[in-house]
């Protein structure tokens, strides 16, 4: 039986659509690396991946699962806030992975915040090549992530549409604050 997925899911079903072999792309929020790992394996040996997070431990979850899958080579890991990525990326990019909220069991007091996460969707979308994507998986419910929802969805809104298509899938009938997919394609 088919059933709709997740924001997550249906994140990924985008980026497929879009990224080919050779490309570059941002995950801007490394995490435990499945994103950065989906990228690696969807860009190919001649592609690039930039991963971004500001935890140790985040950044050494990614880099164990490259390092076990042999796409660590592809890759590269950066410790830094993803507001940061224009200091290191001098190169247009197809797409930008956001998965907003705080580690998977980690510290909750250490995620992401509205400020640098809007910052970081601006360079995104000054990064990214027309015909790319930006994903943003928007977790938000019990003890955060409700500012981050509301200033983010605010500050898409007023994204200039003859530049930029900004689609927001939201599960309306479901409990527990599901996650928000925010896809943001540039067309010009």
């Amino acid at each position: 039986m088919q059933t709709i997925k997740n924001s997550l899911g249906q994140s990924h079903d985008y980026i497929k659509m879009f990224v080919k072999e050779g490309d570059t792309v941002v995950d801007a929020t490394c995490g435990n690396g499945n994103d950065t790992v989906f990228l690696a394996s969807l860009v190919g040996e001649n592609g690039r991946v930039f991963g971004f997070d500001i935890q140790d431990r985040a950044i050494s979850n990614t880099q164990k699962k490259l390092t076990d899958l042999k796409l660590i080579d592809r890759v590269t890991l950066i410790k830094d806030g993803h507001q940061n990525m224009d200091k290191y990326i001098d190169s247009p990019v197809k797409a930008v992975m956001f998965n907003l909220g705080y580690l998977p069991s980690g510290d909750h007091s250490i995620g992401t915040r509205p400020e640098t996460t809007i910052e970081a969707l601006s360079k995104s979308m000054d990064l990214l090549v027309t015909g790319g994507i930006i994903t943003v998986v928007i977790y938000y419910g019990g003890d955060s992530g409700f500012e981050e929802k509301e200033k983010v969805l605010e500050f898409l809104k007023g994204v200039d549409q003859k530049k930029f298509i900004v689609q927001c899938t939201d599960f309306i009938n479901q409990a527990n604050c599901p996650p928000i997919l925010v896809c943001i394609e540039k067309i010009v």
